[in-house]
């Protein structure tokens, strides 16, 4: 049975409209009650359906009485002694409480009765003063949540720009470093090229001054001496053997800048790929707003922390590769210039040491051709020595046949003198004269017979010499064949192209 003015739902309420417990009074409503002081806040919304889930208990129904007679003259006079308990037959009930009908005597006296309205008010009194502070408290917490919120979210979008403008600001110069690295790279490759170039370069000469020692090895006879052109060839092999050594050694020193600058260009982009998917992920985010789609709850994500870096050594990360980016392209700037000066030093001791054997060759040349000009004089002395020396046997051997003749005719006459008979066989003058005409002329062929011999050992003399002189003259222009043909025809010109800064 639910009374008038009495909650839908029977609900927390119910309990204070009757008796507690046998208290002779009635209990003030809410009095002591805890469950107003959590009652949810005031909405704004005066009732709520009841086919809600939930049902307050501070949601009423209306009541309407329309009573015959009039409440006030139930009494006639409510407060006069007359309606106490021993007038109680005078007092007329109201007919629509069908339960003080039926009863024989009333329950409460009227100081209860007043007692508790004047609680009942002082409750109703304290608990919607309560519920006007929750209210007052809840719009005021309301306004400070929505407050700090907004004031919460326009941070959190600030500290994102200043971090994309951080992002970005780093990214430029990673990137600007990256194009740096770029160029020294680009730079170290086109050194690599050149000194490559330069060193298969020197390989020519150095096939020339090998070769010239072998051609030289071809020298006959005396001519096969350790001159000042050896002596030079030699040195010349060391020099470029020397000049190689060297640029082999820039060459490994330039692979490994070269490895070391490709590693600070992988760590260079690697970071600024990272800084532009940072820069997007924080753009996105810095776009999103309360009414942006795609938002969602993430229960939990607040706990989830895979950072590994803080802003300090986010940024010393970065600076340690601008730094190391910068190191490696001041190492390179210094390659660079080395590699220039190898390439320079070594082409310039080259081209000296290629003028120096083109010098010794040319004096060697000079010399041999004077010592076959001399010999090419001598032999041909020699040769009109001979001639002369071949006239004067062949004159010689005509005398001495000429002088038979006279000594057939002096000899015939003492042989035909011997014959004179006795005393006439005189020792005359004319005996004395041909005796001696007789050993004249035998001295005289033997003189000349000497002489013929001399002339002949003296013709065998300077046949030798010619010969040796011929021998010498073959020797000679073939050394100077071997010297200016052979050797001086491949170093007409310097066989390197890379020269720079050469000095004359």
């Amino acid at each position: 049975m639910e009374y008038y003015g009495s909650t839908v739902t029977g609900g927390p309420y119910m309990h204070l409209s009757g008796r507690v417990g046998g208290d002779p009074r009635l209990p003030s409503i809410a009095a002591n009650d805890t469950r107003f002081h959590s009652a949810p806040p005031k909405t704004g919304v005066l009732g709520r359906s009841s086919q809600q889930s939930f049902r307050p208990a501070t949601t009423y129904r209306s009541a309407f009485i329309n009573p015959g007679v009039s409440l006030n003259k139930s009494m006639p006079e409510p407060y006069s002694m007359s309606t106490m308990l021993s007038s109680l037959d005078a007092i007329k009930v109201p007919p629509v409480f069908s339960s003080a009908r039926n009863a024989l005597y009333t329950r409460y006296t009227p100081d209860e009765w007043m007692s508790t309205n004047a609680t009942n008010y002082q409750a109703s009194d304290r608990v919607r003063n309560a519920a006007e502070r929750l209210r007052a408290d809840a719009f005021r917490t309301c306004r400070d949540a929505d407050m700090r919120t907004k004031a919460s979210q326009m941070e959190s979008g600030r500290k994102i720009g200043e971090r994309k403008d951080d992002i970005r600001y780093w990214k430029e110069e990673v990137d600007d470093e990256t194009n740096k690295m770029l160029k020294s790279i680009t730079q170290l490759e086109d050194q690599k090229r050149k000194l490559e170039k330069a060193l298969k370069d020197t390989e020519k000469p150095l096939h020339t001054a090998q070769e010239n020692l072998y051609h030289r090895e071809k020298r006959q006879g005396v001519d096969l001496v350790h001159d000042n052109v050896e002596r030079e060839l030699i040195k010349e092999v060391d020099t470029i053997k020397n000049a190689q050594e060297k640029m082999r050694r820039t060459l490994e020193k330039l692979e490994a800048q070269l490895s070391l600058n490709r590693a600070a260009q992988h760590e260079l982009e690697k970071d600024s790929r990272d800084k532009y998917s940072a820069f997007n992920l924080d753009d996105k985010a810095h776009q999103l707003k309360n009414t942006s789609r795609g938002i969602h709850y993430h229960d939990g994500i607040e706990r989830f922390d895979n950072n590994v870096s803080v802003p300090e050594s986010w940024q010393k990360f970065t600076e340690e590769n601008l730094k190391r980016s910068q190191s490696e392209r001041a190492r390179t700037a210094e390659l660079c210039n080395e590699i220039d000066n190898t390439i320079n030093e070594t082409s310039n001791d080259m081209s000296r040491q290629f003028n120096n054997v083109n010098n010794s060759f040319a004096q060697r040349t000079q010399e041999a051709t004077d010592a076959r000009n001399k010999i090419q004089a001598h032999l041909g002395k020699t040769l009109q020595e001979i001639f002369d020396t071949e006239k004067t046997i062949e004159f010689i051997k005509k005398t001495i046949q000429d002088k038979e003749a006279p000594l057939k005719v002096a000899q015939t006459r003492l042989e035909t003198r011997i014959r004179r008979p006795n005393v006439e066989a005189c020792r005359d003058p004319v005996h004395h004269k041909l005796v001696t005409e007789v050993h004249e002329l035998r001295d005289t062929v033997e003189d000349l017979q000497k002489k013929l011999h001399d002339g002949e050992n003296a013709l065998q003399h300077l046949l030798r010499t010619k010969s040796i002189l011929e021998e010498q003259l073959s020797i000679k222009n073939n050394s100077i064949f071997i010297d200016n043909e052979k050797c001086m025809g491949q170093r007409k010109i310097y066989p390197v192209t890379n020269r720079r800064n050469e000095s004359p």
